[in-house]
């Protein structure tokens, strides 16, 4: 698929997702890696413009340089937004009650603290960033100690198998004790690469996942 016709793809899904304000994002396609500017009213329509591009067939990498521009009237003062995050994040059945700390600044909210799971950390991501006045957030919340790499290795090949989306032969699962996982092969498209990523992040004990899978050619990126 040539750039033109990647770009063309890429506004028509951006056109086709409801939480996306189309109009006021701008689409640049050089070599497959496709590059986002312009505004969205709040994080969450900024986030989702993303993931209407990662849905795009033939998409090899997103710079997203799309800024958030909240309405004046929509504008929350940071003790604001982290009184908000506090209450939502102890409503998060999924989170152990204040294991999660919030600090806002300028608007972008930052997360800290330890949990179990990974699924927690990304549920207290969600969590915080559909509150209004979020500009951003930065997840720094660590993991609990890792389990024995032999362990972790064979619990991500077993669900790997399992997986109808993931052709399991083409990926190699490499574990170092600390409980980060490397992920290197071949898949056909993004949501294998997220299936193949989230059975890594499924099993217990993993603290960071390395990507290294292809994509057609080879671009990875570290989680």
């Amino acid at each position: 698929m040539n750039d033109k016709q990647l770009r063309q793809d890429v506004i028509d899904e951006l056109d086709f997702e409801p939480r996306v304000h189309s109009a006021d994002i701008g689409v640049v396609v050089e070599k497959g890696v496709v590059t986002l500017t312009g505004h969205v009213p709040n994080y969450s329509h900024k986030l989702a413009a993303e993931r209407a591009v990662w849905r795009v067939n033939g998409v090899k990498a997103v710079a997203q340089e799309i800024q958030v521009r909240v309405a004046g009237d929509k504008l929350h003062n940071d003790d604001e937004i982290a009184r908000r995050a506090i209450k939502i994040l102890a409503w998060d059945t999924l989170l152990p009650r204040d294991a999660v700390r919030v600090q806002v600044q300028d608007g972008w909210v930052k997360l800290s603290g330890t949990l179990d799971w990974n699924y927690q950390r990304e549920s207290a991501e969600e969590d915080v960033r559909k509150l209004g006045g979020v500009l951003g957030v930065s997840n720094d919340i660590s993991l609990s100690p890792a389990a024995q790499a032999i362990d972790v290795k064979q619990l991500i090949t077993d669900a790997l198998n399992r997986h109808a989306e993931v052709e399991a032969s083409r990926v190699t699962v490499s574990v170092q004790e600390g409980g980060t996982v490397g992920l290197e092969g071949d898949v056909d498209n993004w949501d294998e690469r997220q299936a193949v990523v989230r059975a890594a992040w499924s099993a217990a004990g993993v603290r960071a996942v390395v990507d290294r899978l292809r994509i057609g050619w080879g671009f990875s990126r570290q989680i």
